[in-house]
């Protein structure tokens, strides 16, 4: 097999992946699949940065990932209100409304804002690395954060 066949093989795997996946876990799915990831690239990043100044402690590791579990466990508190809201307008909509659909908001906002929390450490991270970093990124994922924040009517605080 040569080259290109290879790559539109794997290109056509990766589709069939991709597809499958979204198919089973949607797009709420992608999002906590993102969500993780990016927690564990500043875990890595931060790890990486405190390193090369000298100042890695495992105190200060494990901090860490008492505040990455601290998120995990708000994104579950979020997803049980989304089960619990569920089961209400199911239980008392249902007869007036018809079919009630499946949603998820609030997971979905929850881990989107705290995916743009860790993308942001994670710039920071590689700043502190020596990497310059442009400052309309800086700001952009600060912007998207606020906007997840409020622009679904939460109160600011």
């Amino acid at each position: 097999m040569n080259a290109p066949d290879k790559a539109k093989e794997i290109k056509a795997s990766l589709t069939l992946v991709i597809s499958f996946l979204t198919a089973l876990w949607g797009w709420l799915g992608w999002a906590v699949a993102v969500f993780i990831a990016a927690m564990a690239v500043d875990y890595i990043t931060g790890t990486w940065a405190a390193r090369a100044r000298g100042e890695w402690s495992s105190a200060a590791a494990r901090q860490g990932l008492w505040h990455k579990l601290g998120e995990i466990t708000a994104l579950l508190v979020a997803a049980l209100c989304d089960i619990a809201i569920s089961v209400v307008l199911h239980s008392t909509a249902a007869p007036i409304l018809g079919a009630v659909p499946e949603r998820h908001y609030l997971t979905l906002i929850v881990a989107i804002w705290y995916s743009f929390t860790e993308l942001g450490s994670i710039v920071e991270n590689a700043g502190l690395l020596g990497a310059p970093i442009p400052q309309w990124l800086k700001k952009g994922i600060a912007l998207l954060r606020d906007k997840t924040d409020r622009g679904h009517g939460f109160p600011e605080e």
